[in-house]
C-alpha cells in the first residue's frame, strides 16, 4: 500500500470510529479550551474543575440515570483552533452541549458554530459582551467586562486615589481591548485623565518603546487588561524603567504565573477576578480543600469557573429532564440564584451571568482579597 492509500485509510479509520454512536448510558458533554500554547494555565484550570464537577454528579448517581462523559479538545490557544475543536465534538463526537472557552477571542471563533447547530455553549470565563450576544445558545458563567472595567475604574479613582492613569492593552485580543474600552470610558466620566492609551500583541516579550512613552507622560498608574505571560513581562520591564506607580488590571492576571513571571515587579498591584481564596465562606473553603486534595495545589477562579459552568450545566439538564439542546437552552435562561463557588449566579436575558467581582491585592508572593463589587 502506496504513502497516499494509506492516509485515506487512517482518514477512514477516523472517520468511522469518530462517529460511533455515544454508549446508551452516557451523556457527552465537550469541552474545549487552552490545554497547551500561550494561556495553557486557562485551559489547564478549568478542565480540573470540570471534572472536579463531573466526578461528583457522576458519583452521585448521573443525571437523568446516566453518567456525564466529557470529551475534551485542546485548541492550542489559537481561535482558528477553538473553532475547528468545536465542530469535531458537534458532527463526530456528537456532545449535547459544551463548556468553553476562556478567552473571548476564541470563544468569539467557536460560538458560531454552536449557535448554527442548536448546541447550548457556557463560557465558564469569557467576559467580552459580544460572546454571549452571538445567539440565544451561547451563555457564561461570568461577569462582563463592562461590569469589570468600570469597577476597576472606580476601584483606581476612589480606593487607590489615582487621577491620572495610562492604559497599555493587547490589540489584537477581544477581552483587552474591550476591558480597556470600558475601563477608559468611566474614569472619564469620573473626571479621571487618560495621559495615554499604547497597545501590544499577545506574544509579544519586549515592551520597553510603549513603556517608555507611558512614562514620559508621568501617569500615577498604568491599567494593564491582558493575560499573565505578557502582564508579568511588562511589570518587570516598567520597575526597570523606573516607574513607581501603581499596577492594575483584570481577570486575565488571575493565575500563578504572574506572580512567577511578574517577581517583586507585581507586588502591591491589583486585579479584579471572581472569587477570593481567602473567602471564608464555607462552600468556598470546602471547595478549596477538596480540589487541593484532589490536584495538589489550591485552585485558581479559572479552576473555580470550570468547576462553576460545569454545575450549572448539569443543573439545568437536570431541570430539562432532557438533553435536547433546545430544553438545556430554556433551563440554562432559567438559572436563577445558582449557589456557585464564585458567589450566587443568576442568568440574565442576554444570557449572561449576574454576580459580584472581587479586586485582589498582590503582597510580598501571596495574593490577598482587597474588595468585593456586587452587581
Amino acid at each position: 500500500m502506496n504513502q497516499k492509500k494509506i492516509v485515506y485509510f487512517l482518514c477512514f479509520l477516523f472517520l468511522i470510529f469518530s462517529c460511533q454512536p455515544k454508549s446508551d448510558n452516557e451523556i457527552l458533554i465537550g469541552e474545549f479550551g487552552s490545554l497547551t500554547g500561550g494561556t495553557a494555565t486557562f485551559g489547564q484550570s478549568t478542565h480540573k474543575g470540570i471534572l472536579m464537577a463531573t466526578e461528583e454528579v457522576n458519583g452521585s448517581g448521573g443525571l437523568l440515570g446516566k453518567k456525564i462523559r466529557i470529551v475534551t479538545e485542546d485548541d492550542r490557544s489559537l481561535a482558528e483552533e477553538a473553532k475547528t475543536a468545536v465542530l469535531k465534538l458537534i458532527k463526530f463526537k456528537k456532545v449535547v452541549a459544551l463548556l468553553g472557552e476562556v478567552a473571548s477571542s476564541r470563544s468569539l471563533a467557536a460560538a458560531p458554530e454552536a449557535q448554527k447547530n442548536g448546541i447550548p455553549m457556557i463560557s465558564p470565563a469569557s467576559t467580552n459582551p459580544q460572546v454571549t450576544q452571538v445567539g440565544d445558545y451561547i451563555f457564561r458563567a461570568c461577569f462582563i467586562d463592562t461590569f469589570q472595567g468600570e469597577a476597576m475604574a472606580r476601584f483606581a479613582f476612589k480606593n487607590l486615589g489615582l487621577r491620572k492613569v495610562a492604559v497599555l492593552k493587547d490589540i489584537k485580543n477581544d477581552y483587552s481591548v474591550g476591558l480597556a474600552d470600558f475601563f477608559v470610558k468611566t474614569f472619564k466620566e469620573l473626571e479621571g485623565e487618560i495621559t495615554s492609551i499604547e497597545s501590544y500583541s499577545e506574544g509579544d516579550i519586549e515592551f520597553r518603546a510603549q513603556l517608555t512613552s507611558i512614562i514620559a507622560r508621568n501617569p500615577e498608574g498604568i491599567f494593564i487588561p491582558g493575560y499573565y505571560t505578557e502582564v508579568g513581562l511588562i511589570a518587570r520591564q516598567a520597575r526597570e524603567l523606573g516607574f513607581q506607580g501603581s499596577l492594575f488590571g483584570g481577570d486575565g492576571w488571575d493565575s500563578a504565573k504572574t506572580i512567577e513571571i511578574g517577581g517583586p515587579a507585581v507586588d502591591n498591584s491589583y486585579f479584579s477576578t471572581h472569587y477570593a481564596s481567602d473567602d471564608p465562606n464555607p462552600v468556598v473553603q470546602n471547595f478549596i480543600a477538596k480540589f487541593s486534595q484532589k490536584y495538589g495545589a489550591p485552585p485558581d477562579a479559572m479552576a473555580v469557573l470550570g468547576y462553576d459552568s460545569a454545575q450549572i450545566l448539569f443543573d439545568a439538564i437536570r431541570r430539562a429532564d432532557s438533553t435536547e439542546g433546545a430544553k438545556i437552552r430554556d433551563a440554562l435562561a432559567q438559572t436563577n440564584n445558582f449557589n456557585g463557588v464564585s458567589g450566587s449566579i443568576s442568568i440574565n436575558k442576554n444570557r449572561d451571568a449576574e454576580k459580584r467581582l472581587v479586586v485582589l491585592k498582590i503582597e510580598k508572593g501571596k495574593v490577598r482579597f482587597a474588595e468585593a463589587v456586587e452587581p
